[in-house]
């Protein structure tokens, strides 16, 4: 019997996928950094090989390794790679890794002298998100050491990137300056004879909304997953994570009755509580205090009072619960219970932070579908 669990269905990431792969001429490439987004990076990644896509990307190198040792045979790049790492062992992976300076070119030219081939290379270009990236008075420098780099036999400059930073704002202005930066970063490192098979800057919202974006390469993360990086859109997808517990117990209560830590909450009838086995400890944000709607008993509640390390309390009202009965935090919503993006508007953050939350040591994961987890 379990008390709680995070259930995954990885038919959704795999159908999400297809759906996105149908959507354009460009490979897909899917983001499994931290664990899958909440969902586990194995198995998603399994999934979203199903679904077509022929690349995965993640943050670090210990990452990637962790799908080459799972035997994920996709293309695999890398991004977040500080100074120091032991990169020969992503280069005899097989793995791509990026890079944005030439220091960090030569790290790679040395790691691929030890792993004795060369490094596949991905160029990061910052085209106005000012984070990751060299800045457009660093492309020269970054062109003439990865040209003479490759011409050296050292590395293989496989793609030029870059990442946007409103595109899940459609329409906003700083996306066609981004893409006219991007396209000029391109037009520059040809000049120095890198002519890559990836251009890539599209991520989840600029494969749904830009298609003049795409070029050769998309990144999917959070679409993936079935959310929407863009406020009220669908776009055919299915959210593929459901948080859920089973009722510790429910007691009938006065009104004015305070609730949790605190006593910030107060009953204002009769009414039954409903204590719920998930905490902060467990994923659910504490700032879900009287405001994380959860579904029990057929209707949807709110949290009542603070949210502490392992348990919730929910007024239910006069709704028939009792101990055992499902309370649903977010799924689908095809019942029309809450999803993570009503946790999300709840709690004033994004749909990526509350899946992402979930998935600790004591909530398992349990996966369903055909495909294989």
């Amino acid at each position: 019997m379990w008390q709680a669990e995070v259930r995954v269905d990885l038919d959704a990431i795999r159908d999400n996928v297809a759906t996105l792969r149908a959507g354009t001429s460009a490979e897909v490439l899917v983001a499994v950094k931290a664990d899958g987004y909440g969902h586990g990076m194995v198995p998603a990644a399994r999934a979203a090989v199903a679904g077509g896509a022929t690349w995965l990307g993640v943050a670090t190198l210990d990452e990637a390794l962790e799908l080459r040792r799972a035997g994920l045979g996709a293309r695999v790049l890398a991004w977040l790679l500080a100074p120091g790492l032991p990169l020969h062992e992503g280069i005899t992976a097989g793995i791509d890794l990026s890079a944005a300076t030439p220091a960090l070119l030569d790290e790679l030219i040395a790691a691929a002298g030890r792993a004795g081939q060369p490094a596949r290379v991905h160029l990061k270009l910052d085209t106005g998100l000012a984070r990751g990236g060299a800045v457009e008075s660093e492309w020269p420098a970054l062109f003439e050491a990865a040209a003479k780099a490759q011409s050296d036999g050292d590395v293989q400059i496989v793609g030029i990137w870059s990442h946007f930073a409103c595109a899940d704002e459609p329409g906003h202005e700083s996306i066609d300056r981004q893409l006219a930066a991007f396209t000029a970063g391109l037009a520059l490192a040809e000049s120095y004879d890198l002519r890559p098979a990836h251009r890539h800057i599209a991520n989840s919202a600029a494969t749904l909304t830009r298609p003049d974006a795409h070029f050769d390469l998309v990144r999917v993360g959070i679409a993936a997953y079935g959310l929407s990086p863009i406020a009220g859109r669908a776009d055919g997808l299915r959210p593929a994570m459901t948080a859920q517990a089973r009722v510790t117990l429910t007691k009938r209560v006065p009104a004015g009755q305070g609730v949790s830590y605190g006593l910030t909450y107060r009953t204002t009838e009769e009414t039954t509580l409903a204590v719920v086995p998930l905490g902060y400890g467990d994923g659910v944000p504490r700032h879900a205090s009287s405001t994380g709607p959860v579904r029990i008993g057929g209707t949807t509640a709110r949290i009542a009072g603070r949210v502490c390390m392992d348990q919730l309390v929910v007024d239910v009202g006069d709704t028939p619960v009792v101990a055992g009965d499902v309370a649903t935090l977010f799924g689908p919503g095809d019942d029309g219970g809450p999803t993570a993006d009503d946790w999300a508007a709840a709690t004033g953050t994004i749909n990526y932070e509350i899946v992402t939350r979930f998935g600790s040591s004591r909530v398992p994961r349990v996966y369903v579908g055909e495909v294989e987890p």
